[in-house]
């Protein structure tokens, strides 16, 4: 960790990322393994999603069923093992009242968290890619804005509002929620299950504030490149899931090939070796302070 980055803040971090790389390339990382893994990677972002805490630290549907608590021990453990700014998905904020979004935006500052972003979908909420979400009104979704910009102690953290409008309310209507949030004090805005690339432009003339893409596999929004997105207006893009997902795939082949061959042999070549594990966790600095303290006894 540098010194410069002990005297920035989180946010401040992630301002600065952000400021570095038009677009900022933010990855997904369900625990504090990937997150190390997307920083060694040359991630200058990173982010816990809402949905990979459910399935990945809970194995539940990602349906408003996780709380505070177990964001907060996924969030923790990430920002105790590295400095790279870290966004994290709070659903609706956790409860349903302004008090219940305060205390979420001060739990996680108070974990290290550098930015959150909040939705404006009901507390029983369901995954942006599927049908049948239902929406707060716009002025409800506002003063949750408020409430969490209200809340944070350092104004450098940074606050963005999600909408989920787009795939119901098309975006007519989608826009006229995105300037409601930006008045209500956003920082950025993130248009979920966008499906026309031209929409991010929409999203920036009337907001004035970066925007966010999330390209996440198997949904609604096709996986646009980085120039693509560039070229319309995005400033930042998320891959919230991706190493989830290959790594649960080479799970099930890993499970099913020593059930089926009776040994791992096979599949040795899709792990990551010992060396390579030791390496990312930093497990050799940590030996050889055991071995200095052993050898000043």
């Amino acid at each position: 960790m540098s010194s410069q980055s002990n005297i920035l803040s989180p946010g401040a971090r992630f301002r600065r990322a952000l400021g570095d790389s038009r677009p900022l390339q933010i990855a997904g990382a369900v625990n504090a393994n990937h997150a190390l893994l997307a920083t060694r990677a040359g991630f200058q972002a990173i982010y816990v999603s809402g949905g990979g805490v459910a399935a990945g630290s809970l194995g539940v549907p990602d349906l408003g069923i996780s709380s505070l608590s177990d964001v907060l021990t996924d969030v923790e453990r990430i920002t105790n093992v590295t400095d790279t700014p870290l966004l994290v998905d709070i659903d609706t904020g956790f409860g349903p009242s302004a008090f219940n979004v305060a205390r979420t935006i001060r739990e996680l500052e108070k974990a290290g968290a550098a930015a959150v972003h909040i939705e404006d979908q009901v507390g029983a909420k369901r995954c942006g890619h599927r049908p049948g979400k239902e929406l707060v009104s716009p002025e409800e979704m506002a003063d949750r804005v408020k409430a969490a910009v209200d809340a944070r102690r350092d104004r450098d953290f940074l606050i963005g509002a999600r909408t989920d409008a787009l795939a119901g309310e098309g975006l007519e209507k989608t826009l006229e929620r995105v300037a409601a949030y930006t008045e209500a004090g956003a920082d950025f805005i993130f248009a979920e299950a966008v499906s026309e690339l031209s929409q991010y432009g929409h999203f920036a003339k009337v907001s004035g504030l970066p925007v966010l893409a999330n390209i996440t596999e198997f949904g609604m929004t096709p996986l646009w490149t980085v120039e693509e997105l560039k070229n319309a207006g995005v400033s930042m893009i998320l891959y919230p899931l991706s190493a989830f997902r290959a790594a649960n795939k080479a799970a099930e082949k890993v499970y099913s090939a020593i059930l089926k061959d009776g040994t791992q042999r096979n599949v040795v070549d899709i792990m990551q070796t010992r060396s390579e594990l030791y390496e990312s966790i930093g497990y050799y600095s940590y030996e050889e302070k055991l071995d200095q303290l052993f050898n000043s006894k």
